[in-house]
């Protein structure tokens, strides 16, 4: 529409988090003919942005960010004396290298890494109360595991499966005499609901 200045088709901001009206007020201390008027401009500025984002007052480096800031923001068009260095100022404003998500392949994903690790460790314990509490550990997080991703459904005898064959025979669970932890069923469809928001 006529007369109508959309932010598509103004300049892009340099930091945008700052918004439009300071980055105005540095191109317009950049165009102050002085250098001890751009100095004032430019410490008025600096004022400003504090006053924008009081919660990192506290840090030590707080103030050399908001003049690297201004630098970039100036595209370090702004002569002024600087209180600090802003050389490396571009630095912070690049974006970071992408961190390497572990992609581990397991079998059965709904059990997740952390449950296959276990089995990996019931394998080469040694029989007794130890082996057995994590043994008890293990098949009550499968179970938790099974209800949270099958839908409210956790079959026993899958689990005693699954921990049989995911551990190459070595547990064993006997379902007459192994006892589960129950389920509240309200609480974790509950649970459930919170995560998906």
């Amino acid at each position: 529409m006529k007369g109508l200045d959309y932010n598509t088709q103004r300049e892009e901001l340099k930091l945008p988090e700052y918004g439009r009206e300071i980055q105005k007020m540095v191109e317009h201390a950049i165009s102050l003919p002085t250098k001890q008027e751009r100095q004032r401009c430019a410490e008025t500025i600096i004022d400003i942005m504090q006053r924008m984002s009081p919660q990192g007052r506290d840090s030590s480096d707080h103030k050399q960010k908001l003049w690297d800031h201004l630098a970039i923001m100036s595209g370090y068009q702004l002569d002024i004396d600087y209180p600090y260095d802003v050389s490396q100022a571009l630095k912070i404003a690049g974006r970071p290298e992408p961190m390497p998500y572990p992609m581990q392949r397991i079998p059965v994903r709904h059990y997740g890494h952390m449950v296959f690790e276990l089995f990996e460790k019931l394998k080469t314990m040694p029989a007794g109360a130890e082996r057995d509490q994590l043994t008890r550990m293990t098949a009550n997080q499968m179970q938790r595991d099974l209800h949270q991703w099958s839908h409210g459904s956790a079959d026993h005898e899958k689990i005693a499966s699954d921990l049989a064959h995911f551990t190459d025979g070595v547990i064993q669970l006997d379902l007459d005499k192994f006892e589960f932890e129950k389920i509240n069923i309200k609480e974790a469809s509950t649970e459930k609901r919170r995560k998906k928001r």
